[in-house]
Parts: C-alpha cells; structure tokens; sequence
C-alpha cells in the first residue's frame, strides 16, 4: 500500500518543495507516495510540517508516524500537548551552508568596519585600519550544527573563537564553555557576540541589561538565532548609551517585524529579514525523505527533539 505524506504548509511552500520531494521520494522507492496537501488524518502515514500549519491538534492522526518540521526551529510546534509522535527538526547541508555564509559574512563586515566606506562616499578621504583576525575575540553562543559549524569558519579564518552552550561541549579549534560561570566568561572578552541557541525558556531573555554590561564598550551584536534571546529594551538602552556597537539582528520577537518598531530606524542596528538560514527545497526534501526511509525500514529517525530540553 502506498505511503500517505501529509504535506501541512501553506500553498507557496508546497509550489516550492513538491517536485524536489517527488524526486527524493523516488529515489528512497517511495515513488507511488501518496504526497498532498489534504488526506484524512486517520490515514496520514508522515506529516511534513511547518509550525504556522493549520494542523494544530494532532489527535487524530493515529496511524502518523513521525512528524518531520521543515524548519529548524521548533519552538512553535514542541510544547503541543496533543503531540505524541515522534518530532524530528530539520538538518540539512543547505540550511548550515547558508548560516556560515551569513554569519562568516556579517562577522567581516563588522570586523573590517565596511559600513565606514559604504556609508560615506562623500570625498571624504577615511582610512580606518582594521584589527588582523587574531586579534578579534568572537563567541558564539550555541554550539549545536550550525553553531559549530560556524564557529569552525570563523576559526579558520583566523578569529579566536569562543564557544557556548548549556552543557559542556568539544568542538576543536574553539574555546569551549559552559554553565553560567562559562557565559560569564564567554561574554567578557567578546568583541563581536553571535546568537545561535534554540528558542526554551531557559534561554528567553538570555541577553539581557546585566549580560549585556558584560561586554567591552563597543561590542557587536549578531543574532540569527531567535529573536526572544535578547532583551530587546535593555538592547535598545545599551545601543543608545553607546556600550553596544552595533546590533545585526535577523530574527524577532514578532515577525515580519512591526514598521513602526524602533529598530528599524536605530542607526546602530541592521535589520535583515528572517533569511539567515532559508530551509533550501531540494536539500530540505533529501533529509525528509531518508527519515521516511528509516521510518519504514524501522531504523532510528534523525534529528529527534528532546521534548524535555525543548529542541
């Protein structure tokens, strides 16, 4: 009997990932697959998911066997109560490439202090001569796939680099701390400061007035992470009274983020629109597939969340 995929995501994304996801599942042998955006749920075998999905109460779908997000965040769906499948987030080469290269890129900008040039070709003849890459401190705070994977690029480009995370990691080439003595550590010396934790209740609000005094006078903020990591007031104050630098932010509290919200007119903040680390389609729907290969070979799913840590 076929497969049924439940693909539970608004129309725009199914006109995106339907042909990569007929072609993954064609190479699993999965090619009759029933694939659509409407089956019963008693009958729905995957559901291929995004958190803004009108599927919220996953009651009836008894014979489902995993839901498999599309996104990597899963804050928006984790805490569901009426979710007792198995959740897997999404992992793919597509997704990490895409962070390292934006947060590799906005790291040099702020390093090589680009703004000065681009924002002030005026005749006037400015030379401003940058710190060599050793010299500039980097923490990155969140050393889960793309944290890691974008502290070992900085690394490599010559930056020492410090990296966080809740319980103690190792990942080479990089400075590994933990625990609240490990942030406070993390922070103090951190001349540009980049934001790759999952969105839990212990990490809400992580970046807030006293962290923030932690930093040297004139750090850089970048957070492709999750907007609900900082405070965004005591964010604002720390702009405003010249602690912070600058604060290059992709991810918000509410998004799209609000016109009239003040850091769009800030002039020490960059606001980029949720597009650090688009899920790519044809990528997206190899992960997706070879969870439904190991699904119905009986093979353990990757990429489980933890519903006890929250991701």
């Amino acid at each position: 009997m076929p497969l049924n995929i439940l693909f539970a995501a608004s129309e725009d994304r199914w006109q995106a990932y339907e042909a990569p996801l007929r072609e993954a599942l064609l190479n699993i042998g999965q090619g009759d697959a029933n694939l659509a955006l409407d089956i019963p749920a008693a009958e729905v075998d995957y559901i291929v998911y995004a958190p803004s999905s009108e599927v919220q109460d996953f009651t009836p779908y008894t014979r489902t066997k995993a839901v498999l997000n599309l996104w990597a965040g899963v804050e928006g769906i984790v805490g569901n109560e009426t979710l007792t499948q198995p959740l897997a987030r999404m992992v793919d080469d597509g997704l990490t490439q895409g962070m390292v290269d934006w947060v590799v890129g906005h790291t040099m900008r702020h390093h090589l202090n680009t703004d000065l040039h681009v924002m002030n070709q005026d005749g006037e003849w400015r030379k401003y001569v940058p710190p060599l890459a050793p010299d500039r401190p980097v923490t990155i705070l969140g050393l889960g796939a793309l944290g890691r994977a974008c502290g070992e690029a900085l690394a490599g480009l010559g930056f020492p680099v410090t990296g966080w995370s809740r319980s103690q990691k190792d990942v080479d080439a990089l400075r590994c701390l933990s625990g609240d003595a490990g942030l406070t550590q993390a922070l103090s010396d951190a001349q540009i400061v980049i934001l790759l934790l999952p969105q839990t209740p212990d990490t809400e609000n992580l970046l807030n007035a006293a962290r923030l005094d932690l930093l040297p006078e004139g750090a850089v903020i970048i957070n492709p992470g999750r907007g609900p990591l900082i405070d965004d007031d005591a964010l604002l104050a720390a702009l405003d009274c010249g602690h912070i630098g600058h604060a290059t932010l992709d991810v918000f509290r509410e998004e799209p983020l609000p016109a009239e919200h003040p850091y769009w007119a800030h002039p020490k903040v960059t606001v980029t629109p949720h597009i650090a680390s688009e899920t790519r389609p044809k990528s997206a729907s190899r992960v997706i597939a070879e969870n439904i290969r190991r699904g119905e070979a009986g093979e353990p799913f990757l990429h489980l969340v933890d519903r006890s840590l929250g991701y």
